[in-house]
């Protein structure tokens, strides 16, 4: 996946956000499964923010668009085989996939998936 790649799925996971608005460092680790490239993560956020996707003010970001969230049934699939989380790099023996327009993103374990998507 290219950089600019990478920046359309970053934008398209913070579009996704089922939180309001969260810390500046929580967007950053989920980014982090997207690119851990300082100056790709910076891109996304910029990008995000001229698309209208976010709002960033005081260390904090905000959502600015309602109703996007991923619908775990269609969006998120799930594969087994060997993988390694692509959040906390454990071992999983089913891996579960984010399918965004930009992209795929995974895998991730049943938990971290959550994570990533601001359900837990």
């Amino acid at each position: 996946m290219d950089a600019t790649e990478r920046v359309e799925l970053g934008v398209e996971l913070l579009a996704h956000l089922e939180s309001e608005s969260l810390p500046l460092s929580d967007a950053v680790d989920r980014i982090e499964t997207v690119t851990t490239n300082p100056t790709l993560t910076r891109d996304i956020l910029d990008a995000a923010e001229l698309r209208g996707v976010i709002d960033r003010e005081d260390g904090r970001i905000r959502t600015r668009r309602g109703g996007t969230y991923v619908e775990f049934e269609s969006q998120v699939v799930e594969r087994d085989g060997e993988f390694d989380c692509r959040r906390c790099g454990a071992s999983i023996s089913t891996g579960h996939f984010v399918r965004f327009e930009a992209g795929e993103l995974g895998p991730f374990g049943s938990s971290c998936v959550r994570k990533v998507l601001g359900r837990d």
